[in-house]
């Protein structure tokens, strides 16, 4: 669903605002900055640093202090072949232009994640024989720009061929054995349900390889959705999936769950505003989700009047605002402390501790009326369950019985 956004008012606008900036490193960035957090990582909105009239990044910085940011997209080149590319036709081993945004942006304290795949286009994916040749592939470009975070955006058409899909996971598998510390996210359709069938099977094929990201992230635009309320109870919806895939329990599957929004009017005409983007902040910052993101900064910016008759724009988002209104939200997401759960009272007299119980452990199997040790306490089974973590929900498979 990406691609064609992408493609919106694209003008190969390849003399990106740099000026004054100095490479960090001449024609290589590895290693030439410090990674920031993984909330930052967790909050960069996308930013097409070749099309769609690109904004000056050091102004967003400035304006907003934003510090990340999700630079799309690598495709294979459109003319075949296994290397990667910037939107199929800027080869990266050749670039100069992204690398001097993203010089931009280190200069003033910040970094970048790439992002590979979208809407259309040929992705790696699909023209590399492997999952081996494929991370090659992207390895070229995280060593290009000394890459702390890169973000796999799977989704039509990409998503409906299995093997491209193998291909993709596997390479996010091997870059994140390869590269300690990458930041990796995935990021696919949403719908109402939380995400639609393709967006399933990508799920079991993360599982069958072993494979966990950072988070799993889905899109609730372009679905049918009506303002956050829809988005939110899409998020849950996912929330769900994600439990019942790898076996999480709610908390967990939160840990590992992403939204990525659309600002403004999204491309079926949905519209999505600034209210709606703090109301799916909330929901995102209080269930203390992963990742906090949208498409895009380059529509960021109020329309014209001629540019704003009812249509969606890759420049602008078609809602009444200021510039980077909507990267105040990722600005917020990046700072934010999940806020912390009222604690209970400790109760007066404090009873004696009894003694542990055997220590829980993962991969047991409980049934009803077992008990075990976690955290200084004792837990009892109130059903049958494995790897579920007693405590974490309140709602979950174990009775505190008190410390031990």
């Amino acid at each position: 669903m990406r691609r064609l956004r992408a493609c919106l008012g694209a003008a190969a606008a390849v003399a990106l605002a740099a000026a004054g900036s100095t490479a960090l490193v001449a024609g290589n960035a590895s290693g030439a900055t410090t990674a920031l957090n993984n909330r930052w990582y967790a909050a960069a909105p996308y930013l097409m640093p070749l099309d769609n009239d690109p904004p000056d990044p050091a102004a967003i910085m400035d304006a907003t202090g934003l510090k990340a940011f999700q630079l799309a997209f690598v495709l294979a080149p459109d003319g075949g072949g296994c290397t990667p590319t910037w939107g199929g036709t800027a080869p990266v081993a050749s670039d100069t232009a992204v690398q001097s945004a993203i010089d931009t942006i280190r200069a003033k304290g910040g970094d970048v994640s790439v992002s590979i795949g979208g809407y259309g286009g040929t992705k790696l994916g699909q023209a590399c024989a492997d999952p081996a040749s494929t991370a090659a592939a992207y390895q070229q470009v995280i060593t290009k720009y000394g890459l702390h975070a890169i973000d796999f955006d799977l989704e039509e058409p990409e998503y409906e061929n299995s093997a491209a899909i193998r291909n993709e996971i596997g390479a996010a598998r091997i870059l994140q054995q390869n590269n300690p510390g990458l930041y990796v996210s995935v990021t696919t359709a949403g719908t109402a349900d939380g995400t639609g069938w393709f967006g399933k099977q990508m799920l079991l094929e993360a599982k069958s390889q072993g494979f966990t990201p950072n988070n799993f992230s889905i899109m609730p635009f372009d679905g049918g959705f009506n303002g956050a309320a829809s988005q939110t109870s899409a998020l849950t919806n996912f929330n769900t999936i994600l439990q019942s895939t790898f076996g999480w329990d709610q908390a967990t599957a939160y840990t590992h769950e992403g939204f990525s929004g659309m600002n403004g009017r999204s491309d079926t005409g949905e519209y999505f505003t600034q209210a709606d983007f703090q109301t799916v902040l909330d929901y995102a910052t209080s269930h203390h989700m992963d990742r906090f993101t949208f498409w895009s900064l380059n529509r960021d910016r109020p329309c014209t009047p001629a540019d704003n008759g009812g249509r969606t724009s890759g420049t602008c988002s078609s809602v009444a605002q200021n510039s980077w209104d909507f990267a105040a939200y990722s600005v917020k997401f990046a700072g934010a402390t999940p806020p912390e759960t009222t604690p209970t009272p400790t109760p007066t007299p404090t009873p004696t501790p009894g003694s542990c119980k055997p220590a829980w452990s993962p991969t047991a199997v409980y049934t009803s009326g077992n008990e075990v040790s976690y955290g200084k306490h004792n837990w009892k089974a109130k059903w049958w369950t494995q790897n579920e973590v007693p405590g974490a929900s309140q709602w979950g498979p174990w009775q505190d019985e008190g410390a031990c």
